[in-house]
C-alpha cells in the first residue's frame, strides 16, 4: 500500500488530467452515471470488424471507448469514428513491440533476445515509439497512456529490468505530461496468456509479464517521483494475483487514474464469476473516484446479450 509521502503527493493531483489541445471535438466527462463505463473495442463488439465497433458502442449507450493498440489503423480513421459517434477515447497503450513474436511492450526490456548484457538497451526505441503514441493521443483526444512494461525471460536480471523501466517511465511521464496526457502502469497476471482463437490483442494474462503486483507498481511509481505517473488498476488481474480488492482500492484511490473490470476466472461479463462488482462500484462512488471504468472482457455470447449488468448504469441492452 502507498506510504504517507506517496498518498499525500497524489491528493494534490486532480483525478482528471488537463485537457489536451484538440479535445473540444469530444464529449465532456462530467455528469455521467457512476461508474462511467468505457467499452474496450478489442474485446467487445467483436461480432463486426473493428472500425464498425464504434457505432455499436455508441448505440449501446457508451460515451467512451478504449483499446490497447490503435497503431494498426490510420489515426484519421479512428478520429473520424470517435467524432461521428461522439465518443471519448480514454486509454491506449504504448506500442507493444513484436506482439506476434511474444513481446508485450518494451518499457522494461534492457536488451533483445540474447539477454541484458549482449546488446544495448531499447530505451531509444521506446522513446521513438512514444512519439507515435503522442501523435495518436493528441489526434484522438486521449489523455491516458499505459506504458506497458513487457515480458522478461526466466533468469533475466529483474533489478536491471526495473531500473530500465523506471528510466523509461521518467521520460514518458515528462513527455506525455507536456501534452496533458497521464502515464499509467498496470500490474498484469503473468500466469496466463492469449485467448486462443480470440480477437487480436486479447489475453487472459501475459505469461512472463514484468509487473504483476500492485505493491511493485507503487514502489516503481515512488521511484519515478513524477505525479504524472499514476496507477491503472484492473480488478480482473488483481483478483488473480493478490485479491483483497476493496482494501486495495481504498488504499490506492489517490494514485489511481484508470480502472478496468471483467469477471473471474473466465474474463467474461462482470456479473459472471466470483467478483461482486456492484459493491466495488458503490465503493468507487464513496471514494469519489472520477475516472473511467474500462470494460475489458470477452463476452460469453454476443456483446449485446451480455450487457444486462450495465443497464442500471445507462447502457442499453437492446440491439
Amino acid at each position: 500500500m502507498p506510504n504517507g509521502k506517496l498518498s499525500e503527493r497524489w491528493r494534490k493531483v486532480p483525478s482528471c488530467s488537463r485537457r489536451i489541445c484538440n479535445s473540444s471535438h469530444f464529449p465532456a466527462e462530467g455528469n455521467q452515471p457512476m461508474p462511467k463505463l468505457a467499452a474496450n473495442l478489442h474485446y467487445m463488439f467483436d461480432e463486426v470488424p473493428f472500425l464498425d465497433r464504434f457505432a455499436m458502442a455508441a448505440h449501446a449507450g457508451f460515451k467512451a471507448v478504449e483499446f490497447q493498440v490503435p497503431y494498426d489503423w490510420p489515426v484519421e480513421a479512428l478520429v473520424e469514428r470517435l467524432q461521428n459517434h461522439s465518443l471519448k477515447m480514454v486509454l491506449c497503450d504504448t506500442k507493444p513491440g513484436d506482439w506476434n513474436g511474444g513481446e508485450r511492450g518494451i518499457a522494461a526490456l534492457p536488451g533483445r533476445e540474447r539477454g541484458i548484457a549482449a546488446l544495448p538497451g531499447r530505451e531509444q526505441e521506446f522513446r521513438r515509439d512514444l512519439e507515435t503514441t503522442v501523435t495518436y493521443c493528441r489526434a484522438m483526444g486521449c489523455d491516458c497512456v499505459h506504458a506497458i512494461a513487457g515480458v522478461i525471460k526466466p533468469g533475466e536480471n529483474r533489478q536491471a529490468a526495473e531500473d530500465v523501466f523506471v528510466e523509461n517511465l521518467r521520460y514518458a511521464a515528462q513527455r506525455l505530461g507536456e501534452h496533458g496526457i497521464t502515464a499509467v502502469i498496470e500490474p498484469i497476471n503473468g500466469g496466463r496468456d492469449l485467448i486462443r482463437g480470440g480477437e487480436a490483442y486479447t489475453t487472459y494474462g501475459m505469461a512472463g509479464f514484468f509487473l504483476n503486483h500492485v505493491r511493485d507498481a507503487l514502489r516503481i511509481i515512488e521511484r519515478v517521483n513524477n505525479p504524472n505517473l499514476r496507477l491503472h488498476l484492473d480488478f480482473y488481474h488483481l483478483q488473480l494475483t493478490d485479491g483483497n480488492l476493496a482494501e486495495t482500492l481504498r488504499q490506492t484511490i489517490d494514485v489511481i487514474k484508470h480502472i478496468q473490470i471483467a469477471g473471474v476466472p473466465g474474463r467474461n461479463e462482470p456479473d459472471v464469476g466470483e467478483i461482486h462488482y456492484p459493491y466495488l462500484f458503490d465503493l468507487m462512488d464513496k471514494l469519489s473516484y472520477e475516472g473511467w471504468v474500462g470494460c475489458e472482457y470477452k463476452p460469453l455470447r454476443s456483446t449485446q446479450e451480455g450487457l444486462g449488468w450495465a443497464k442500471q448504469y445507462g447502457i442499453r441492452t437492446s440491439s
